[in-house]
């Protein structure tokens, strides 16, 4: 159950014509009144034999009265409209119901509370099944003004009660930082327009990417346009662009202007000053990418992820949390047509993922960011659709562990939005890993040589050693060992490199797990037969003995469920 607060000022007159009229769309069936602070408010919906206009000045007039009788000493905010809307697969509420949480919404909104005579007044109007208005003003009935403060958090916590009362979905409590959700006139205005979404939504999508994709703010501007964006500044006094307003072309209002929504009403994060903060370079010595694959370089970013997350300070986390949101706005444009729809619901449902109280340090962020926008801008080649699955498949465990990192700090809101796209993200992942595991395993490599490796594994991994060979991944595995050690690489060394980089213990399907590791491995610079030599010592001493620096490796990692 949904509440939103919306606050104005003058009488009520112009809402309860709204209310009671047939809406933007005709959307309005059946207005009437449900609930009322004295239960017998005069009801423009039930009162068949009077005008109902005459019956709506009736109600404003009374609704407003303690309004009016303080003349010139009334506040300037007099009018309380709070929409509260079940969710789609909410049973249908009867009229006493609807009654009933209307005055448990006022109540601890500080607007009526109960038992109080002299509260504000206050009408609850239902126009459709799904949903009421509530209309009120806010001067007291002895002339006092209510005591609402941190009106909207108090709302909330009693929509929360109301869901478990009445069997309804019970939504996650936030933390002030989701974004704002489109209204209802937003909602049929879109299906007017022939719109999927909400311009609202659209426009909070390409602005998103625009921020990801941007090296800087002038390119930002110019990523925007280049998508029908229309940009304008809001100029402090100095000439300095305090803010930014976005509109999309064809979205207009009764008089034909472009209908502008703030930055920071698309989402708490793209004002134009957390834009900017974004795109702003925050280490001392900038961070380039070095020459070489940068879906290597991406996925490389992407694994560090968890251990920000488990190991790291709050504020780096929450940075990464933000890279990685960052890398999912890209991904859809750069992944193959069967697996966008996909990664774009990925991206959507953890954009709420993002955010949080916690202040952010993005300063570690800078390699993932720069390897991602160079995806994005190059396009580098990646012919058999590695390059995209092992991101991927890292894109997948980071969210995972994002998951886990909210769970913790019991961010109720983000982690149920990084669990809803990790769904989204495996089927992804399976439309894309399949076509190019089946194209790795046509090249798999003579019996002889995967009896060689499958002896590896078993003295690598004795634990993991049947469900790898057993995997149906097993022959894409002996071909990326294969092409290795073709390149000059020991390939018993790459597997234990690959299998001490994270545990298996979570993976569904060790061997593509291992895959995608062995593959990046195995495109790397072939170490001098000295350091080879030095990881075939250490490998043999075992982990509690001195390593030669050349040899060093990351230790395994444990994480949260996930599937892969």
């Amino acid at each position: 159950m949904i509440p939103k607060i919306i606050t104005g000022k003058g009488s009520t007159r112009r809402l309860i014509a709204y209310l009671f009229g047939k809406g933007d769309a005709n959307e309005h069936v059946d207005p009437h009144l449900v609930a009322s602070w004295n239960d017998f408010a005069p009801d423009p919906g039930r009162s068949p034999h009077r005008d109902p206009k005459e019956v709506e000045k009736q109600l404003y007039t009374q609704l407003d009265q303690p309004v009016a009788m303080l003349g010139r000493q009334a506040p300037q905010t007099t009018v309380w409209h709070c929409p509260v809307r079940a969710a789609p697969e909410d049973p249908i509420l009867s009229d006493a119901q609807w009654a009933e949480i209307a005055r448990r919404i006022v109540a601890a909104a500080g607007i009526a509370p109960a038992g109080d005579t002299e509260g504000c007044r206050w009408v609850a109007v239902r126009h459709a099944d799904d949903h009421i208005h509530i209309a009120a003003t806010l001067v007291r009935q002895d002339g006092r003004r209510p005591k609402r403060d941190y009106d909207q958090r108090a709302v909330q916590r009693e929509a929360r009660k109301i869901e478990a009362d009445y069997g309804l979905r019970r939504l996650k409590p936030g933390d002030g930082t989701a974004a704002k959700r489109p209204t209802s006139k937003e909602h049929f205005k879109a299906k007017r327009l022939g719109q999927d979404s909400t311009s609202r939504e659209i426009l909070r999508l390409r602005v998103r990417r625009a921020v990801a994709a941007a090296a800087d703010e002038a390119e930002f501007f110019a990523l925007l346009e280049a998508t029908g964006v229309t940009v304008r500044l809001k100029h402090g006094p100095s000439g300095d662009a305090l803010g930014c307003n976005f509109a999309l072309p064809g979205d207009t209002n009764d008089k034909g202007e472009p209908v502008f929504y703030a930055g920071s009403t698309l989402a708490p994060d793209l004002s134009l000053p957390k834009i900017r903060e974004r795109l702003a370079t925050t280490s001392p010595k900038p961070v380039t990418v070095q020459p070489g694959n940068p879906w290597h370089q991406a996925t490389a970013a992407t694994e560090r992820i968890p251990r920000h997350l488990t190991e790291g300070d709050e504020h780096a986390a929450q940075g990464q949390l933000i890279a990685l949101g960052a890398t999912l706005d890209l991904l859809p444009v750069m992944a193959p047509t069967a697996a966008r729809a996909e990664l774009e619901q990925a991206a959507a449902a953890f954009e709420r993922a993002t955010r949080s109280r916690i202040a952010a340090d993005l300063d570690s962020t800078r390699a993932l960011r720069r390897s991602i926008q160079t995806i994005w801008r190059d396009q580098p080649q990646d012919s058999d659709g590695t390059g995209l699955t092992m991101l991927l498949d890292a894109v997948l465990t980071a969210v995972a562990f994002a998951m886990h990192w909210h769970r913790t700090r019991q961010h109720a809101q983000q982690e149920a939005a990084a669990e809803q796209a990790l769904l989204h993200l495996q089927t992804a992942y399976a439309q894309t890993a399949e076509p190019v595991l089946a194209g790795l395993a046509q090249r798999s490599p003579s019996l002889q040589t995967k009896h060689r490796f499958a002896h590896h594994v078993h003295e690598a991994v004795p634990e993991h050693a049947e469900r790898i060979l057993d995997d149906p991944a097993w022959d894409a595995l002996a071909t990326v060992l294969a092409e290795a050690e073709a390149a000059g690489h020991n390939a018993a060394l790459v597997l234990d490199q690959a299998l001490r980089q994270r545990t298996l213990d979570d993976a569904r399907s060790p061997a593509r797990a291992l895959t995608w590791r062995v593959r990046r491995l195995g495109e790397r610079h072939v170490p001098s037969p000295r350091a080879q030599a030095a990881r075939v010592r250490s490998a043999i001493r075992g982990p509690g003995a001195p390593v030669h620096p050349a040899a060093a490796t990351p230790p395994r990692q444990a994480s949260p469920t996930r599937r892969r």
